[in-house]
């Protein structure tokens, strides 16, 4: 049991110490652990520097808060000797009017080759869409370089007389009436001979025409030709060209819009009014031959537009001297005409037009460069 004189002593020494407590606080200013007002006002001061020490300790030494990047409006763009000036400045302004041909060449991080090659469609729409209708543009470009344009219609040159390009007038025509002609073929093809038949029909009602030649080999199969289309003062004019062996590939002619097509993926190409395939040509000489014969004699040369099922090219036929043949179906007078290649790979063609039949083809002959051949030579003529 603790004595009273100690327990007195105890009392004494807490009392003493805690009015040294009050007597230091109130003189160096420190706020009392009974007030809370102090207290709220310590804890205002004290709470707002409280974040910026937790983010300085929370966040990792080797990554400090970047610096917000400017926004794009406010980015002061830095001169640059070979970068071009900002965009900015060319939207509000137009640019100068430039001549394509002499636009600037490519820098120097474009591809070598890239100056060889072809402005971009969308830079040739804008350049010539304020003067160039829209339409003859995908036909410019999709006509073959290598291949001469086709003169405006049928041309009609005098022997001796220079291609202009300019086309002739209007030529009469006169359309053989319909007929069925068979032929017996000849022909060899890879050096080997051989023996065939062909049939010709030719069918017309003064307003649509349709004419199909068809070659059977024995054995071997057969290879048709079809032409189907109007007529009109210039003579045929062409809807469809098939050529059919294997499978069958076409071209489809559009003379409104001045082109045809091909089932081939091959390049549109553009043609002119008087353009024919590669059946329909040899009808429409003989048509023009019928309607003025006197207006053709030898040396005359006749180019007209010619379509094959994969492209469109210039033929050129030459009148020859009027000869007599010994066909299958006895002798016969016929004009003949000639159609000599211009390129290596061109084919020669060859066609007599018998003026006692209405000038329609008594014998037709097509020569590869290979030296491969076939002939066809009437046999027999009839209603078809």
């Amino acid at each position: 049991m603790i004595p009273r004189r100690a327990l007195l002593l105890l009392t004494a020494a807490v009392l003493g110490l805690h009015a040294l407590v009050l007597g230091l606080a109130a003189h160096s200013g420190l706020p009392a652990a009974v007030s809370p007002a102090p207290v709220v006002f310590h804890t205002r001061t004290v709470v707002p520097a409280a974040p910026a020490a937790v983010a300085a300790t929370a966040a990792p030494p080797a990554a400090p808060a970047p610096a917000q990047p400017r926004p794009a409006a406010q980015r002061k763009p830095r001169p640059s000797k070979t970068a071009p000036p900002p965009t900015e400045t060319g939207l509000s302004d137009p640019p100068p009017a430039v001549d394509v041909a002499t636009a600037p060449a490519p820098t120097a991080s474009a591809p070598d080759d890239t100056a060889s090659k072809p402005l971009p469609q969308a830079v040739e729409t804008v350049a010539s869409a304020p003067e160039v209708p829209p339409a003859p543009t995908p036909l410019a470009a999709a006509s073959d370089s290598h291949t001469p344009a086709p003169p405006p219609g049928i041309a009609v040159l005098a022997p001796g007389g220079a291609p202009d390009g300019a086309g002739a007038p209007q030529v009469p025509v006169r359309l053989p009436p319909p007929a069925r002609l068979d032929f017996e073929v000849r022909g060899q093809a890879k050096r080997l001979q051989y023996s065939a038949s062909a049939e010709l029909v030719w069918q017309h009602d003064g307003q649509q025409y349709q004419a199909r030649q068809e070659i059977r080999v024995l054995f071997l199969g057969s290879r048709a030709q079809t032409s189907v289309g109007e007529i009109t003062p210039l003579g045929l004019q062409p809807r469809r060209f098939g050529d059919r062996s294997r499978s069958e590939k076409a071209a489809h002619f559009d003379f409104a819009q001045g082109q045809v097509t091909f089932s081939a993926n091959n390049p549109a190409a553009r043609i002119a009014p008087g353009a024919q395939d590669r059946l329909s040509v040899f009808l429409q000489l003989s048509a023009m031959l019928a309607a003025a014969p006197q207006a053709y004699p030898a040396g005359t040369r006749i180019q007209v537009p010619t379509v094959s099922s994969r492209a469109a090219d210039l033929w050129t036929f030459t009148i020859g001297d009027t000869e007599t043949l010994d066909l299958p179906l006895g002798p016969v007078r016929a004009v003949a005409l000639e159609r000599l290649p211009v390129r290596d790979y061109d084919q020669k063609a060859q066609v007599w037009l018998a003026p006692e039949l209405d000038y329609l083809p008594v014998r037709i002959r097509i020569t590869q460069t290979n030296g491969d051949f076939a002939e066809l030579n009437l046999r027999a003529r009839q209603a078809p």
